[in-house]
């Protein structure tokens, strides 16, 4: 078994006993965005800054998630680029938009966790699963879809 069909069978394996799916699934891209908020607007240092006024945690996070996600798979890697991509044109139109961006990255990553402990009924124990595998979910669900229309994994 090859390392991605690990993740996947691991991912699917965690998540077939959600007590609400519904939440789970509002709950997981508001805690990626969250997170992927939070480190956008942390202060960088200088050199960061002198190479691109884009280089920051934020997109550094969504460089290696893309990196590894390459290393993993390489078709579910170019299937997440627009995800990846559209995350950090999220956070760069919040950082324009006059919007306190840490705080609404806070509240999406509180609101995130409390729906992913909510789904899972409670238990803090999932909610670390749920930390460890959460960007595997993007990859799952695009396996799924890769599946259905035989596009190798």
């Amino acid at each position: 078994m090859t390392d991605i069909e690990n993740w996947l069978t691991r991912y699917a394996q965690t998540h077939k006993s959600l007590s609400n799916p519904v939440a789970y699934w509002l709950a997981a891209p508001m805690f990626v965005v969250g997170i992927t908020g939070l480190l956008w607007a942390l202060p960088v240092p200088l050199e960061f800054e002198e190479i691109s006024p884009l280089l920051n945690w934020g997109s550094t996070f969504l460089m290696v998630t893309a990196v590894y996600y390459f290393i993993i798979s390489l078709s579910l890697a170019i299937g997440l680029l627009p995800l990846l991509l559209g995350l950090a044109g999220t956070q760069m139109w919040l950082l324009n938009s006059g919007y306190p961006a840490i705080a609404v990255a806070t509240g999406l990553l509180v609101a995130g966790a409390s729906g992913l402990i909510f789904s899972r009924g409670g238990s803090l124990r999932s909610l670390l699963e749920d930390l460890q595998l959460i960007m595997i979910g993007p990859a799952w669900a695009l396996s799924v879809v890769y599946r259905r229309f035989g596009i190798p994994i």
